[in-house]
């Protein structure tokens, strides 16, 4: 059975290197890694498959837009028969300071809108979650226009440590079950 692992973000030019775009970030950084190319356009989404490390692993960036991330996932999860307990979804986090990568095996959509989509299309919250934090916006700034914002200079240097943090996270869980992989990088 395949692992998937969904990186959630917008296509097009002009979201690229936004902070709602980390989780495209994270899946971009594993190809380059497994030597895997994001060339497939299949459900909705730009895909890449390969065996890493004796696994057969699928990455995935949906293009439906954030909002309808589930669209692209629930077709992808049946056509491969992936079960739910095989899927790592990386996104970006409101809640947590810039830069800060938290793992989950399951949980709410915590008013994320691409969760919710995927939450309501897979019919479940039990599948795995790799948040890495963007921070809140500041100045009265409306979270839309924060989240499709670009980072600063400082921010720029954080979310590539995060982003390095989230593919070792999703290499590990290769190789150990994911709650031994939650003990390891939620320190």
């Amino acid at each position: 059975m395949a692992k998937l692992f969904v990186g959630l973000g917008n296509p097009g030019k002009e979201y690229e290197q936004t902070r709602h775009n980390v989780g495209f970030m994270v899946i971009d950084e594993l190809a380059r890694r497994w030597g895997l190319v994001l060339n497939q356009t299949k459900f909705q989404g730009i895909l890449a498959s390969g065996i890493v490390l004796g696994e057969k692993v699928i990455l995935c960036k949906p293009l439906t837009y954030m909002n309808l991330s589930g669209e692209c996932v629930r077709p992808l999860v049946d056509y491969y028969d992936i079960g739910v307990d095989e899927v790592i979804v990386i996104y970006d986090d409101l809640d947590l300071p810039t830069g800060t990568v938290r793992l989950r095996p399951k949980g709410s959509a915590g008013g994320h809108n691409g969760m919710k989509s995927l939450i309501h299309h897979l019919k479940t919250e039990q599948f795995k979650r790799i948040r890495i934090g963007i921070d809140r916006p500041k100045n009265g700034m409306k979270v839309s226009d924060y989240v499709l914002g670009r980072w600063t200079e400082e921010e720029k240097i954080q979310i590539e440590q995060a982003i390095q943090k989230a593919a070792d996270a999703c290499e590990r869980s290769l190789q150990i079950p994911f709650v031994q992989v939650m003990n390891e990088f939620n320190k």
